[in-house]
Parts: C-alpha cells; structure tokens; sequence
C-alpha cells in the first residue's frame, strides 16, 4: 500500500496576504512554501519552528494565537515577547526550556490527617492522589500521599521532571521504576527512597496491589515532559553524574545506619539526601527511642513530616494539641517550638527538611 504524507497545520484568516506576508517570514522567520493565485494572492502557507500556518483570505475562522518558543527570547523579533500580526493574529513568545520558579514560602502551621477523610484525586497515570499541604504554603511545595489501585503494571512513560527538588519514599508494598542511568529495574520497598534529581528520566512499571507512597516536590507547581526517544533501561552511567548539581539517591532501609537525633529521646536514619542534593534537603526517619522528648525548634525554610507508624501527641506554642497517628502530615513554621507527648514504642516519623531552592 502506497504510503502518504500527512500534515497538520494551522488556518488564519485575513483581509489583505501582502501586509502578512513580510511579518511572517522576516518579523517571525517562517519561510513561504506556497501562494495562490498568482494574479491576485488570496492564500498562502507558511512554516518554520515546527509549525505549518496556510493564512486564507476567504477563511471564516478566528485570528487565534500562536505561542513561538525559544530559549533566546532577547534575539527573536528584536526582544518583543508579545506581537499582533497584520491579519490580527495574537504572537507569543515565551521560553522552551522550563524553568524553576522558587515562590517564596508562606510560613504556617499545618496539620492534615488521615481521619479526616481528605478526598483522593486520580493524577498522572492513574495514580490517586492524597494531598498532605493543601496551601503549598504559598506554591513552595507539595507534598502526597498516592496510591495506586490493584497494583500490576502502570500505565507510565518516560518522563522527567523540571523540579528543584523531588523525593519517592515507599510507606507501603513495593513499586518497580527505571531510572537514567542507574541500569536494570530497580524495586522499592516499604522503608526505601529515591530523590528524583532535576530532569533525571524515569519511569514507574510495576506496583504490587497495597502499594502506598510519599512524593514531595518543590515547588509545588512543575513541568514532566514526556520523553518519547529516550529508552528505559540505557545501562550504568557514571555514579557521580549531577543533575542540576543533583546526584542520584537511592536509599535502603535494610543498609540504614541509626544515629542521635536532633529532638532528644529519638533516634534517626539518615537517608544520605543532603549530601546528595548538595544541602537542598535533609530526609530523616526518626523513632521513638526513650524519656520525655522536650520542645524544640528548627531553622529550615520548610519542614515537613509524615507519620509513617505509630502514635504521638504534638503541641506548639499556641496552637492547639494535636493526636497524630500513621498517614498524618504536619508542617512547623521556622522557629516554632513544638514538642512531642504520648509517644507510642513503635513511633516512626519521616521529616524532611528543605532549604531555600535558588
């Protein structure tokens, strides 16, 4: 069977093809491919910057906007990030490459549980989605609690993420993800963690039916692009390669080190996070270990915790007393003294720590 071409492109309308004609192929760059009829142009096709627009005198349709993307804004239309062509189409220029943009947060004691009966959202893949900040204290981060339905494979693709900083952490079951770099599947189990580094392709492929994970991201509003040419599993790379000045954590419960925390009467595991995102984020899990823990405050610009199992009753200054119990969240504001009661033996508290993302 014969194989033909086929295209795609874009009809706008006009009332007069010679006024169109410079701004589209001198202002916007386009080269013209076709203008009919010869007497007296009525229609004509342009294309450039992966784009095809066929500009038709006798189009009944409306003058639309087009969005061109560059990452030299300053040299395309001489800096304009905003033109109306003369057939009245609206001109945007913006940027290809996303980037970060780190809203500065907006302090305030959190508290989110899971009694509370939050409603589940179904996301990206299928997923569902728990929300654990709903303010992103002001679009700093966001932090979920996901799930994902009767387990089995995931209808996923590889894709990466324009973040400042993401971390998976496996509360329950197991999930089966490939990452750039890092060669064959790699499975996580309840206890272990990865940091997904800035723009690092991966994807998830398989999840057992009970399977319950952590996400923090920050901010809270980012890019996935979806990578179609990039194929999962591409082997070792280098074990020191940065993303964005970011490497590859993988984090395993059953290797973890217990150490002194910072709050008295616990115990930590370090998850080796800080080092691995040059002092972006530390992600510890700290249990219960023994006495009275007393009150205490942090300087991190947002802190974060989930309680993994458990109980424990948590106060702070002169907000109200809280009963916290496995799938709460809470966040304290820099500076905040809060303080721990009521712990139960097999307490165990994931707590990230984030600094300022630049």
């Amino acid at each position: 069977m014969k194989k033909f071409d086929i295209f795609a492109e874009v009809l706008l309308p006009t009332d007069e093809l010679r006024d169109d004609l410079p701004f589209y192929t001198e202002t916007l760059g386009m080269q013209l491919d076709s203008i009919y009829p010869a007497d007296d142009p009525s229609t004509a096709s342009f294309s450039g910057h992966g784009l095809r627009v066929c500009i038709d005198k006798h189009a009944n349709v409306s003058t639309g906007t087009l969005r061109i993307l560059t990452d030299n804004i300053e040299g395309f239309a001489n800096g304009a990030t905003s033109l109306v062509a003369p057939n009245g189409t609206r001109i945007e220029i913006a940027a290809l490459t996303p980037r970060v943009e780190q809203p500065a947060t907006q302090h305030e004691f959190v508290v989110r549980r899971l009694k509370d009966e939050a409603p589940w959202v179904i996301g990206r893949a299928g997923m569902h989605y728990r929300d654990l900040v709903p303010s992103r204290l002001g679009g700093s981060i966001i932090a979920s609690h996901i799930r994902i339905p009767d387990g089995g494979p995931v209808p996923d693709m590889v894709h990466y993420h324009t973040v400042g900083f993401q971390l998976i952490f496996c509360l329950k079951g197991w999930v089966d993800v490939l990452y750039e770099d890092q060669g064959d599947m790699m499975r996580l189990e309840a206890g272990d963690c990865v940091t997904q580094p800035p723009k690092i392709r991966h994807r998830v492929c398989h999840a057992s039916s009970d399977i319950e994970v952590l996400e923090i991201g920050v901010p809270a509003e980012h890019v996935t692009t979806i990578d179609h040419d990039f194929i999962l599993p591409n082997g070792k790379g280098d074990t020191n390669r940065e993303w964005d000045g970011q490497t590859f954590v993988h984090h395993i419960k059953s290797n973890a080190n217990w150490q002194a925390h910072r709050i008295p009467g616990f115990t930590c595991r370090d998850t080796g996070i800080f080092k691995g995102t040059n002092g972006v984020a530390s992600i510890v899990v700290a249990r219960y270990d023994n006495g009275s823990p007393p009150a205490t405050s942090h300087n991190a610009d947002i802190n974060f915790s989930f309680v993994m199992q458990g109980k424990v009753t948590l106060s702070a200054n002169d907000q109200t007393t809280y009963d916290l119990e496995a799938g709460d969240a809470f966040v304290v504001p820099p500076g905040t003294n809060t303080q721990f009661s009521r712990c139960s033996d097999n307490l165990e508290i994931l707590e990230a720590a984030i600094s300022p993302i630049t």
